[in-house]
This record gives structure tokens, C-alpha cells and sequence, in this order.
């Protein structure tokens, strides 16, 4: 069985092959629901209406583009407009903000990160097993995550990896023991609130 199109293309295609059946063999289908002649009416305006789409969409196309050259040019006087006066007013900010603008804003501190979060054991075997978490939500970039781990329930913390992208396998840890494990972000600036934590026994 023959599978209707799915292409504008090919269903024009068909709708003039099905005039032109009913057209030229009357006898086979006398009484078609719609008559040769308004299926042909349907197929001409359907093309109009693709003529128009295609024309219109093109002209929308240039718009667009008169419109972003338009906006380069703006951009580009403006910019020639505020560099005159920077040079003129030697980055004043008071002078600057007579015409909306400001001089060369100070540089911010870099600020320690926040908390990275939702740490958790994501697989594990015999003296391994892999972690995985979210970087911080707030303040500072981070450089690097401190990895640490205790031996539960009041051991010292201790640093047993470095990691610089937010996820970890930790191999060779001492086996029959209850770990707990939690991540640290740490930048220039300092380190951030640690982690939650994750407890396994590998």
C-alpha cells in the first residue's frame, strides 16, 4: 500500500497526478467528494501561498541583515564617540557619566569558592570507588577540589586527592574500613565551606 508524502514537493506532485487520473478517466471515478476542478483550485492557491511564504521569508532575510549592518554602524559610531571622550576626559568617571558611560572599572578581588555540592559515590569495588559532585553555585572560580577522608565516626580529615574537574576515582583504599569522604573547592583566594559527605566501606 502506498504511503502518503510527507515532502511539500512530492504532495504537489501527487495532488496534480490525482487531477490529472480523475481528469481523463471520468468513467472509472464519476463522482469524486472533491471534482477535478476544485482539487486544481485547492493545488493553485497552495502554490500561491508557497510563492508568498518563499518571497516573504527572502525579505525577511534582507530586513534582517539591513537591520544588523544598520546596527553595526551604530555600534561603531558609538564606540568612536565614547573612546574620543575617555581619551579626553583621561577616564573620569563623573565627566564620563554626563554621557552614560563610565571609566575603567577597578578589578574585583578574586574571592574564595563556595560549597561544592550534592557529593556522592556514584560506583564502587574491592579498594576503589568513584565520586562525583556539583561545583559551586556562588562566589569564586575554582582552581582545583581537595578530596579528604576520615575514618568514621570521628577520625581526622585527611587529604588523599587532588581533582580537577568535579568527579574522582580514588584507588587503593585500605579495605574493611567505614570512610567518609567529602570535597573541598580551593582557588588563590582560598577554600570554600566543604561538602557533604559520602560514607562506603570498599
Amino acid at each position: 500500500m502506498a504511503k502518503f508524502p510527507i515532502r511539500e514537493a512530492e504532495i504537489k506532485v501527487l495532488a496534480q497526478n490525482i487531477v490529472t487520473g480523475l481528469t481523463a478517466n471520468a468513467a472509472i471515478y464519476p463522482a469524486p467528494p472533491v471534482t477535478p476542478a476544485d482539487l486544481q483550485a485547492v493545488l493553485d492557491s497552495f502554490i500561491t501561498l508557497t510563492d508568498d511564504a518563499v518571497a516573504a521569508r527572502a525579505a525577511a532575510e534582507q530586513a534582517t541583515a539591513t537591520k544588523d549592518a544598520g546596527l553595526e554602524e551604530l555600534t561603531d559610531a558609538m564606540k568612536a564617540v565614547l573612546r574620543y571622550a575617555e581619551d579626553t576626559v583621561d577616564y573620569d568617571d563623573a565627566k564620563l557619566s554626563l554621557l552614560g558611560w563610565g571609566g575603567i572599572a577597578a578589578p574585583t578581588a578574586l574571592q574564595a569558592p563556595g560549597q561544592a555540592r550534592t557529593l556522592e559515590i556514584i560506583t564502587q569495588g574491592e579498594g576503589w570507588l568513584s565520586l562525583d559532585w556539583k561545583k559551586p553555585a556562588d562566589s569564586g572560580k575554582v582552581a582545583s577540589y581537595k578530596i579528604e577522608r576520615r575514618e568514621r565516626p570521628a577520625g581526622d580529615w585527611t587529604l588523599i586527592s587532588l581533582a580537577m574537574e568535579s568527579e574522582a576515582t580514588l584507588n587503593n583504599q585500605e579495605r574493611g574500613k567505614d570512610w567518609e569522604y567529602r570535597v573541598i573547592a580551593v582557588n588563590k583566594a582560598g577554600e570554600g565551606t566543604p561538602s557533604n559527605t559520602a560514607a562506603a566501606v570498599v
